[in-house]
């Protein structure tokens, strides 16, 4: 007796063809042009908006070609709710993020880490002083624009009375601003990069400290080499540092008990507690600590006729959801410190949610698949993986001008041969940040390269070369994975490291 025929088997005649290259090419060149264009028009404000038309508008040419190829609306829209979901658990943690921000600004936490980081300025050290200061804000406020428009700014300043190279110090405020950035729970990009690549927040933070920490204690020899001969000529003083000092004092109950919420939060991390209830109560001692150090704060935020118990709750709520405003009198200290908040994270889930449908519809449609090919044909080794992986980052925020792009469509392409070779999804989380993240802002018409144009009034030809640690890191990945060096696999323990 035969077997009955199965009738949900799609006749042979109906499957979707595999796209051509010509196919695959034209989304991305239509989104290479549309996101030109939206820098071009929009410069550093074009990832506030622009940027996600021209994902969306992509996508819809995409999915023209799919439908021409055979595929079904149903089947694209179920791909497309499948690349959205897989960035729920990072839309989670960016919500908490900037609550974080919001209680921690308040509670005078990030205001203290700012205030004793400034302390450490030594004119005879000064270009290095810059990279660490602005490395230790950034960690501590997650946000490598903040830092640059505000403190960095500041540096240029100084830079300008030392007589001293803007350049070099421009060089040294964006390799601490990327350091910081890019070692923070609270930044974006260090929360995009593992949920794309399907690592865990913390984890994923511990396996960056192996070429991290290299890049930067050696882009600190050389910012001390480049300083060392300045130590005896520079003259002037350091108002606009004191100037900012003096304004933290005032605003802020300024104190080391302030730094608690950031020990209890490292702590967390250090036990591998999950990265949204380890930033939710953190925000919540933050809020706490609002309420207990810095109640003359409130009081002065309260809005107009409100005080006692109603201005107390009142401000610490709007902390969690719309984030602080300070009005200290003090241009650079209300631009870095007034922020924060769940609101000030959802442009920034629309731009993961629009790049991650585009992305799921190129992975569905086979368009992908079509490129990958053709990148692993010649990576055949570990080295030339990493390697490929860092050349398609750069290329792709050499391309599409965005460093969430450079973060999520090749941790798209690649994650699946990752998987299949072996690799801890790490590697590739790393791997991103390694490249895609730090090497936005050495290119002019990148969203990040026009922002320190506008912040620091130098191009990025001014200052590439001397951007140590942005220049270093992705070398030391790729040399990392030609040596086999600290190249994580899959295994038993997830903390075996092993050479591949």
């Amino acid at each position: 007796m035969t077997e009955p025929e199965n009738n949900n088997q799609i006749p042979a005649t109906h499957l979707p063809k595999e796209p051509s290259m010509l196919d695959a090419l034209i989304p991305i060149f239509a989104l290479v042009v549309m996101l030109t264009t939206a820098v071009w028009y929009f410069a550093d404000n074009s990832s506030y908006g622009p940027n996600q038309i021209a994902l969306l508008l992509a996508m819809g040419i995409a999915i023209v070609i799919g439908i021409k190829n055979g595929y079904t609306w149903q089947s694209i829209e179920k791909s497309i709710v499948g690349g959205i979901s897989i960035s729920l658990g990072a839309i989670l943690i960016l919500l908490a993020v900037g609550s974080l921000i919001g209680t921690w600004l308040l509670s005078g936490t990030v205001p203290t880490m700012v205030y004793y980081g400034l302390k450490i300025i030594d004119p005879s050290w000064f270009y290095a002083a810059a990279c660490l200061v602005c490395g230790i804000v950034a960690m501590s406020i997650g946000s490598s624009w903040t830092t640059a428009a505000t403190v960095g700014v500041a540096f240029i300043g100084i830079a300008n009375g030392f007589e001293m190279s803007t350049a070099v110090t421009a060089g040294a405020v964006i390799s601490g601003a990327y350091f910081g950035d890019k070692l923070s729970p609270l930044s974006e990009t260090t929360n995009l990069a593992p949920a794309v690549a399907g690592s865990e927040l913390f984890e994923h933070i511990r396996y960056m400290l192996w070429t991290t920490i290299p890049s930067i204690s050696i882009a600190l020899v050389l910012f001390l080499l480049i300083g060392f001969d300045h130590s005896s000529t520079v003259t002037g003083d350091t108002a606009s540092i004191d100037a900012l000092l003096k304004t933290l004092d005032d605003t802020y109950n300024i104190s080391v008990f302030n730094l608690i919420p950031l020990f209890i939060l490292l702590y967390l991390a250090f036990k591998k507690v999950p990265a949204f209830p380890a930033v939710a109560i953190g925000a919540l001692i933050g809020a706490v600590w609002a309420l207990i150090f810095q109640q003359d704060l409130i009081l002065s935020m309260a809005a107009e006729g409100v005080s006692g118990v109603k201005a107390y709750i009142t401000v610490v709520w709007t902390a969690f959801f719309d984030g602080v405003v300070v009005n200290t009198g003090n241009k650079q200290i209300d631009e870095l410190l007034s922020r924060g908040g769940m609101s000030s994270m959802l442009n920034t889930i629309w731009l993961v949610m629009c790049a991650l449908s585009f992305g799921a519809v190129l992975e569905h449609l086979g368009m992908l698949n079509k490129f990958v090919k053709a990148i692993l044909s010649t990576a055949k080794s570990t080295g030339s993986l990493i390697a490929s992986t860092v050349a398609t980052c750069i290329g792709t925020n050499l391309i599409t001008a965005d460093q969430y792009m450079a973060i999520v469509m090749p941790g798209r392409m690649f994650k699946a041969e990752f998987k299949r070779r072996g690799f801890h999804p790490t590697l590739l989380s790393r791997t991103l940040e390694d490249s895609g993240t730090i090497t936005s802002p050495l290119i002019p018409w990148n969203t990040c390269g026009a922002f320190m144009f506008a912040a620091l009034a130098l191009t990025s030809y001014d200052y590439i070369f001397y951007c140590f640690f942005n220049l270093i890191n992705p070398v030391l990945a790729i040399i990392y994975g030609y040596t086999g060096f600290k190249i994580k696999m899959l295994a038993t323990s997830s903390d075996e490291l092993v050479k591949s």
